[in-house]
């Protein structure tokens, strides 16, 4: 049985041509919804996000994210690996190791963010700087810190290291911050504890420039008690020098 001519809108009456215009933006308009409802890039995709994981590791770990797969995923998301904001990322994702994501770090961590793509996590990036000018939310960071840089087969953090956490994370906060970075490279200690990392904090927060409400007797690790005297010597011989 032949198949009808189709006709064209040349040869439809007005209102038939406006019927036919009328059906097809309907349909076109129906499409479009049902489009936008499957591929909405703005609700997030745990399926997308394991996909975009997939695009930095390799086919021996699958599951792990590492060196070699961090350096592009920073230059992606336009951020210097050793920038803090990347510390915020991964205290987000309660990462074990530094230099590392595995799979559920990072599941955990943009799930809770809502990103699945580089520009999402792109619009993210104030947010996560933001996170440290909230004291109780930095003091998290900080400690979380301590267990992120050191060697996992270590109790205590290598002096390198440390110093160049402490550079990242107190380096523009603490007004005498270069004094105790320098005290460090002329003092005994090789490493630093849990303990006195912590009280660095503290003393950075509670003790004023001038050293006036520092308490001799109080409870501060023997490494706080030897930068006081120190800092005191350094500052009595510039004293005597001018």
């Amino acid at each position: 049985m032949p198949r009808g001519k189709r006709r064209s809108t040349a040869d439809m009456g007005p209102d038939e041509e406006d019927h036919h215009c009328s059906k097809r933006q309907r349909n076109t308009s129906s499409s479009t919804r049902r489009f936008s409802k499957s591929d909405d890039a703005s609700s997030f995709s745990q399926k997308r996000c394991i996909t975009w994981f997939n695009e930095y590791t390799s086919p021996n770990e699958p599951e792990v994210l590492g060196p070699e797969g961090m350096e592009k995923f920073c230059e992606d998301i336009g951020v210097e690996p050793e920038n803090v904001v990347m510390l915020v990322l991964a205290w987000k994702m309660n990462a074990r190791q530094m230099g590392f994501f595995t799979l559920s770090e990072w599941l955990k961590g943009l799930s809770e963010m809502q990103c699945d793509s580089i520009q999402k996590i792109k619009n993210r990036i104030d947010y996560l700087r933001s996170l440290l000018n909230d004291q109780t939310t930095f003091k998290s960071i900080y400690r979380y810190a301590y267990d992120f840089a050191r060697d996992k087969d270590q109790r205590s953090m290598d002096m390198e290291t440390a110093k160049a956490m402490l550079q990242l994370l107190l380096g523009k906060q603490w007004s005498l911050f270069y004094q105790f970075s320098k005290f460090l490279e002329h003092s005994k200690y090789k490493v630093i504890n849990k303990d006195q990392w912590c009280n660095i904090l503290e003393f950075s927060r509670t003790i004023s420039n001038d050293l006036s409400n520092y308490d001799v007797d109080g409870a501060w690790p023997v490494m706080l008690d030897e930068f006081v005297e120190w800092l005191k010597s350094t500052k009595n011989n510039e004293k005597h020098r001018s």
